[in-house]
C-alpha cells in the first residue's frame, strides 16, 4: 500500500540523520519527496560530512517513492523562494513540509553557561535552528495551504513536556529546541483556518551517522556502543522517526493533533509502527524513568 501516492513533500534538511530517515519513509509511502541540504557530491557544508542529498534522493527512489535532490541553504531567502517556485512549477502543489534544518552539533558547547559559551557559535546555532525554519515556512506555506489537509512537521529534540522540565545542555541549545516546539504551536493557529495542521516531532536517542561515528560503531554493531554508554540501549534508527512522520501524513484525522508535540516512541504507540528491528523504543519515557532517575541501563519494557 502507498498511502501517500500523489502527495508532494519537502523535507528541508534531509542530507542525513532524521531528515534522511523521514524522506526515505515518506518515499516508501509513495510520496514525491524534495530533499534539500547544503552538501552534494561536489560540495560540502562546513559540517564536512560525507553524506549527500543525492544519496538521500536515491534512497527515496529505492523504496518506491520519487526523490528529488535540490541544494539549498535555508538561511538564504532567495534560495528557498526559488526552491518553492520550482516545486510549484513541477508539481503544482505541496502537501507535506518537514522543517528538519539544523546542522549545529559541531558548534554546540554542552553544559557550558552562556557567559562561557562562544557567542558567535551560540547565535549561529539559533540562526540555523530557528531562522531556517521560519524562512522556509514563509515561502512554502502559501503553496501548502492551497489544498486542505496539508501538514507541517517541525523536527526538534525533546517533547514540550520533557523540555519544560529539563535543562537542555546549554542556553542556546535549550532555546533552539524549545523554540521549534513553540513554532509548531504558533503555526497551528495560523494554519487552522486553512484546514491544515502543524505538529512538533522529536526522535529519541537516534543512531544518526554522526552518533554512530561518535561511538565508533556502525548500524550493524551498534550495541557495542553500550559498553561506553549503557543507556544507548534505548536508541533508535532515523527510520523510526521517519515512520512517525509518514504515519501522521497518512492520517486523515491528523488535525486532532494540531499544535501538539510528540516523540517517535509515543507516535509508535498511537499508530502501531515499529523500528527496523521490530521494536518500539520509547526513549523519552526511558530517559525520564531510568536514565535521569539514576537507575542501571535496562530497556526492558521500553522497547
Amino acid at each position: 500500500m502507498k498511502p501517500l501516492a500523489g502527495k508532494v513533500a519537502l523535507v528541508a534538511g534531509a542530507t542525513r540523520g532524521a531528515g534522511r530517515g523521514i524522506a526515505t519513509e515518506l518515499g516508501a509511502a509513495g510520496a514525491t519527496v524534495y530533499v534539500t541540504g547544503r552538501t552534494t557530491r561536489t560540495q560540502r557544508s562546513e559540517y564536512n560530512r560525507p553524506e549527500t542529498i543525492e544519496e538521500t534522493a536515491e534512497l527515496v527512489n529505492e523504496v518506491g517513492g520519487r526523490g528529488i535532490a535540490v541544494q539549498v541553504d535555508h538561511l538564504d531567502p532567495a534560495q528557498v523562494q526559488a526552491l518553492v517556485a520550482r516545486i510549484e512549477q513541477e508539481q503544482g502543489r505541496l502537501d507535506i513540509l518537514v522543517n528538519d534544518i539544523w546542522g549545529a552539533e559541531h558548534i554546540a558547547e554542552w553544559n557550558t553557561p552562556v557567559w562561557e559559551h562562544s557567542l558567535d557559535g551560540g547565535l549561529r546555532m539559533l540562526r540555523l535552528a530557528i531562522d531556517t525554519h521560519i524562512i522556509t515556512s514563509h515561502f512554502a506555506l502559501p503553496l501548502l495551504i492551497r489544498n486542505k489537509n496539508g501538514l507541517v512537521v517541525e523536527i526538534t529534540d525533546g517533547t514540550a513536556e520533557y523540555n519544560d522540565q529539563n535543562y537542555r545542555l546549554s542556553l542556546f541549545y535549550d532555546l533552539a529546541k524549545t523554540s521549534v516546539i513553540r513554532m509548531a504551536k504558533s503555526l497551528s493557529h495560523e494554519l487552522s483556518p486553512h484546514a491544515c495542521t502543524a505538529v512538533a516531532v522529536t526522535p529519541g536517542w537516534m543512531r544518526s551517522e554522526i552518533m554512530l561515528d561518535h561511538f565508533g560503531v556502525t548500524e550493524a554493531n551498534w550495541r557495542d556502543a553500550t559498553e561506553k554508554e549503557p543507556h544507548f540501549v534505548i536508541s533508535e534508527t532515523p527510520r523510526f522517526v521517519g515512520r512517525a512522520v509518514a504515519a501522521l501524513a497518512a492520517d486523515p484525522e491528523v488535525s486532532r493533533w494540531n499544535g501538539q508535540s510528540f516523540s517517535s516512541g509515543k507516535l509508535a504507540q498511537v499508530y502501531g509502527f515499529c523500528d527496523l528491528d521490530g521494536s518500539r523504543p520509547d526513549a523519552f519515557r526511558y530517559i525520564a524513568e531510568v536514565q535521569n532517575a539514576g537507575k542501571p541501563a535496562n530497556a526492558a519494557g521500553y522497547r
